[in-house]
């Protein structure tokens, strides 16, 4: 067994220990003591506990009605004036509604307030019942959890700036809207509905404009779909474009700028983008379990089913909350946010990574 090490003997006083010498040795003790400690030494392998966001206990301090189907929520700490995490424009909650889903909501008050959240959401009928458990049965009082706040929708604050937004689009876009006014920036909003009284945050945002000059709304039962060109043209030909809405609208607008307009584009889906040229894989968990991962679905969603307490967030491969470790197989990275040397060290983001046709991907999961 190693002996453990002894302090130097003053070099000036000899006989008696060094003061410093002395205090460093009892530094040295200690590493020595955790080097040996089982699972610690060198070569040994534990496994790397869960990545879990933290977690905000919050209270529905409000509730209001913006549109026929759209409820606004005011989310507070538990806790009279405590102040909530900082956020900033484009941010969002993962919140955890009582029956235990788990949703994502983009928040749209004003950063400065950080005694509360806003958050709004529309009633989808046909959805997964995460708005309809909103709707129907949380009130103030209620008691929820969040993770977060999150940012992968960011606001650069570009001098020239056209928003379009679609529908319930407006959340994130909103609090982008107050800062470009803040900054003086020239910007202009496109607001886009079925019709206006489905227009949420409409008297919100045209608070903001007081020229009446900046803002322009589009209703479907009156005016048809927009034309992506015409919307794009509310701006100067170079400013830089933010949207979120509904996928035709996005990918309209993709189409309509890779056709020769000039313009930087932002955007930010409700749904995750549909699985392209995916095929069939297998997972493999840490404990022998095998996932089939069909071809049009996401590796995340199937790992959901078999752990639903894996963390996620934005879904799309921008925030790395899913992360994995690939304990085998060769991957198919899309992600937006790993380096190459995370990824040859084993870094996986599920929600958009796939592998092979026919493969195997062992995760330490």
């Amino acid at each position: 067994m190693p002996t453990r090490p002894q302090p130097p003997t003053d070099l000036y006083r000899p006989g008696r220990p060094d003061p410093f010498l002395t205090q460093l040795t009892r530094l040295r003790r200690v590493l020595f003591f955790c080097l040996t400690l089982p699972g610690v030494r060198s070569g040994s392998r534990r496994p790397s506990p869960a990545r879990v966001p933290a977690e905000t206990a919050l209270t529905v301090r409000a509730r209001r009605e913006l549109a026929p189907d759209v409820v606004e929520f005011t989310l507070a700490a538990e806790q009279p004036r405590e102040p909530l995490p900082a956020w900033q424009p484009g941010s969002h909650l993962d919140v955890i509604l009582p029956s235990g889903r788990m949703r994502t909501y983009s928040l749209c008050g004003d950063p400065a307030d950080t005694g509360a959240y806003r958050i709004a959401v529309r009633h989808l009928p046909d959805g997964r019942g995460g708005s309809r458990e909103l709707h129907d049965t949380v009130r103030p009082g209620t008691r929820l959890t969040a993770r977060g706040p999150f940012c992968t929708f960011p606001f650069a604050a570009e001098p020239t700036v056209l928003f379009l937004a679609g529908g319930i689009g407006i959340t994130p876009l909103l609090p982008m809207v107050r800062e470009a006014a803040r900054r003086g920036l020239d910007w202009h909003l496109v607001q886009t509905g079925r019709d206006r009284t489905s227009l949420p945050y409409a008297a919100e945002a045209a608070a903001l404009d007081p020229t009446g000059t900046r803002i322009t709304t589009h209703c479907y039962d009156s005016e048809g779909y927009p034309d992506p060109t015409a919307l794009l043209a509310r701006a100067p030909r170079h400013a830089a474009v933010y949207c979120c809405g509904p996928a035709p609208l996005l990918d309209s607008v993709r189409r309509a700028l890779s056709a020769g307009a000039d313009q930087p584009l932002h955007a930010q889906r409700f749904a995750t983008e549909p699985v392209a040229a995916g095929a069939p894989f297998t997972l493999r968990l840490r404990d022998g379990t095998l996932l089939e991962v069909p071809a049009e679905q996401a590796a995340l969603d199937v790992l959901l089913d078999a752990r639903p307490a894996i963390p996620r967030s934005c879904r799309q491969g921008y925030c790395g909350t899913c992360r994995l470790q690939v304990l085998d197989g060769t991957p198919d990275h899309r992600d937006h946010v790993l380096t190459a040397e995370e990824r040859a060290a084993g870094a996986l983001l599920p929600c958009v990574s796939r592998a092979e046709r026919g493969s195997l991907l062992s995760v330490d999961l």
